[in-house]
C-alpha cells in the first residue's frame, strides 16, 4: 500500500511495572517501608506507543514479551487499546520487570531489567520496518540493542528517536533520526555539554528537543534554539511525563502536525500525567488527548 494516510510505527519494549511509593527517596544502604504497591503495564515503547494510538495517530507497534503467566496482563492491557497492528513477540527471557519508587512531591528512580528488550533481533526488527513508506514515522527509543534500532531506523525516512534510557550511543543513529528527544541529564551524557542550549544543538539530527521537567523544553532547529514553557502544575508523580510527551509528539508529527504544535500537545499531555500517581494509570485518555490536540485544556 503506497497511498494513504501516515501511520506510527513504534518499535521499542514491553514491561511489567512494579509502583512503590514512599516519604522520599531512600538514602545508601536506608531501608524504607513503601506505602502499598501497584503492579501494570509499562516499558518506554509500550507507554509511547499508548499514548501515540489515543492520540488519533494509526500505530503499529512491536515489542518482545516473555512466556511466563504474568505476562497475561501485558495482552490484556494491549488488546483495549486502538492498535492499527499490535506484534507481542514472544521471547525465551523473562518479560523485562521495571521498579519505581516514588516520592512525595514526585521525585521517583526506576531500576529496570532489558534482557528480553535486548533479545529482538535485528532481522525481527527489519521485518517490522520493511512496509514504511516515504511518509510514515519510526518511533524508538534506548531500550533495544543499537544493531536491532539501527535496522529499523535504516528502512525509515522520518525518526522520532527517544535516547532515554542511555544502553549506548550510536552516533549513526543520532544522525539518521529527524527528531532526538533528550532529557538534560541524557544531552549531557551524549554530548558532553552540561549547558542545556548549547547539548540541544548538539544532539544530532534535523530537529533536538532537550525536556526540562517542569521548564518545559528546548528547540534548536535550522541553526536557531527556543525555549518552550511548560504549562505549571502541581506535580504528584513524575514517572511517566517522558513518555506521554514522546508518545503526543510522535502522533501529531505522524498526522501532519508541525513541530511548534506537535511541542505544545505534547507539553499539555507530559503537564496533564504528572498530575496525577502511577505510570500507565496516569497516562492521557483517548479523550482528555483530543481536547489537548484541540487545544482546550481537559
Amino acid at each position: 500500500m503506497k497511498g494513504g494516510a501516515a501511520e506510527l510505527f513504534v518499535l521499542g519494549n514491553a514491561s511489567i511495572d512494579v509502583t512503590l511509593n514512599v516519604p522520599r527517596l531512600p538514602a545508601p544502604g536506608e531501608t524504607l517501608m513503601a506505602r502499598g504497591i501497584v503492579r501494570a503495564p509499562g516499558g518506554k515503547g509500550l507507554n509511547q506507543a499508548v499514548v501515540a494510538a489515543r492520540a488519533g495517530a494509526r500505530v503499529r507497534f512491536c515489542a518482545p514479551v516473555g512466556r511466563e503467566p504474568e505476562v497475561a496482563l501485558l495482552h490484556a492491557a494491549m488488546a483495549r487499546e486502538p492498535f492499527a497492528d499490535l506484534r507481542l513477540i514472544l521471547a525465551e527471557q523473562p518479560t523485562d520487570l521495571s521498579t519505581l519508587i516514588v516520592a512525595e512531591g514526585g521525585e521517583n528512580c526506576i531500576i529496570s531489567t532489558g534482557d528480553c528488550a535486548e533479545a529482538l533481533t535485528p532481522y525481527i526488527a527489519k521485518t517490522f520496518a520493511r512496509p514504511l513508506r516515504a511518509q510514515d514515522w519510526l518511533l524508538v527509543q534506548g531500550n533495544l540493542s543499537e544493531a536491532a534500532t539501527w535496522a529499523a531506523l535504516s528502512l525509515a525516512r522520518n525518526v522520532v528517536f527517544n535516547t532515554a534510557p542511555i544502553r549506548w550511543i550510536s552516533r549513526r543513529i543520532l544522525a539518521a533520526s529527524t527528531v532526538v528527544v533528550a532529557n538534560q541529564v541524557e544531552a549531557a551524557e551524549i554530548t558532553g555539554l552540561t549547558d542545556p542550549h548549547e547539548a540541544v544543538a548538539a544532539l544530532g539530527g534535523t530537529i533536538g528537543i532537550v525536556t526540562l521537567g517542569a521548564a518545559g523544553c528546548l528547540l534548536a532547529e535550522g541553526g536557531r534554539t527556543r525555549h518552550i514553557p511548560a504549562p505549571a502544575v502541581t506535580a504528584v508523580d513524575t514517572t511517566g511525563a517522558g513518555d506521554a510527551f514522546c508518545g503526543t509528539l510522535a502522533a501529531a508529527l505522524a498526522t501532519g502536525v508541525p513541530i511548534d504544535i506537535a511541542i505544545a500537545d505534547a507539553q499539555q499531555a507530559a503537564a496533564l500525567s504528572v498530575t496525577r500517581p502511577g505510570c500507565y494509570g496516569a497516562l492521557p485518555s483517548a479523550a482528555e488527548l483530543q481536547s489537548l490536540i484541540q487545544g482546550a485544556v481537559p
